[in-house]
């Protein structure tokens, strides 16, 4: 591990970034560096506005995924370097805002029956019932289920804790699978056997939902987020009030949260189209 790794690991661990920022943040810092085939802290302001054109027009990436990539230079030159950073010179690129991926009920359910180990099973059954983040699904230990209660602790972004529902259902899954496994510590021990005692990565959670979703035949891409983003929808097509969702999310902001009022079933036929009220005699046959 190089100096300059070594240091910009321990200011993102110092402020508490998560596992996945970091991790993301490290990978577009060497990605630069590669570019240029020279250390990060040899190069400047220019070299970033070429290495943005260069993510834009080369690499046809995303302006959220370019946004990204600016964040982890930033952080580089500002937290790591002590470096000036001026956002005049380096414009951020518009965010775009795409509405979440939802699966029906029934393709949740499907993908859910898929899983092809008990393991995944019980993972992508967590994932909905609780609408976790694949981070903190990774870091749920067993003394963070409490059926007493029948509320599972969080452990979210930026050390906020939270509580959501545990699900009847999920109680009785959780069981069988801490028969199975005999877990002291970490919910999902990590390693082959699930013995170790450390933690299961996050990729793992993301891996469950590939080969569940490839089994199953779904032609959406299918991601533990998504599974995240129907919890969110089901419960408020449901009629659950949208800032109950907003804490069992953990959302800083009632607007990340309205989100989910744009795919919801329940909302969008609250809503008469106009058409249908200028002509309401009007019926349509879809075989004709």
């Amino acid at each position: 591990m190089t100096h300059l790794r070594k240091i910009t690991i321990e200011e993102l661990v110092r402020r508490n970034y998560s596992d996945a920022t970091r991790e993301c943040y490290i990978r577009g810092i060497e990605d630069f560096a590669s570019y240029f085939k020279c250390s990060p802290d040899k190069l400047g302001l220019e070299h970033i506005r070429h290495y943005q054109a260069h993510l834009f027009t080369d690499k046809k990436l995303s302006p959220n995924t370019v946004n990204q990539r600016l964040a982890a230079l930033r952080f580089f030159f500002v937290k790591t370097l002590h470096r000036p950073w001026n956002t005049s010179e380096t414009p951020y690129p518009k965010r775009v805002v795409n509405l979440p991926k939802i699966m029906s009920p029934e393709e949740v359910g499907l993908l859910i029956e898929s899983a092809d180990l008990p393991f995944h099973r019980v993972m992508l059954m967590t994932l909905y019932a609780t609408g976790v983040r694949r981070s903190e699904l990774a870091n749920m230990r067993v003394r963070d289920i409490d059926s007493k209660r029948m509320v599972v602790r969080v452990h979210g972004k930026g050390l906020k804790d939270r509580e959501v529902m545990l699900s009847k259902v999920l109680i009785e899954v959780l069981r069988e699978h801490w028969k199975r496994h005999k877990p002291k510590e970490w919910l999902f021990p990590g390693g082959k056997w699930h013995t170790l005692s450390k933690p299961i990565t996050s990729k793992v959670a993301w891996q469950a939902c590939q080969r569940a979703a490839k089994r199953c035949g779904l032609e959406k891409k299918v991601h533990p987020h998504v599974l995240r983003h129907c919890f969110a929808t089901h419960l408020l097509d449901a009629g659950t009030d949208l800032r109950s969702i907003q804490l069992l999310l953990g959302h800083s902001s009632l607007e990340q949260t309205a989100r989910y009022l744009h795919v919801s079933k329940l909302h969008l036929s609250a809503a008469v189209s106009p058409l249908d009220a200028l002509f309401p005699n009007k019926t349509t046959n879809p075989d004709e």
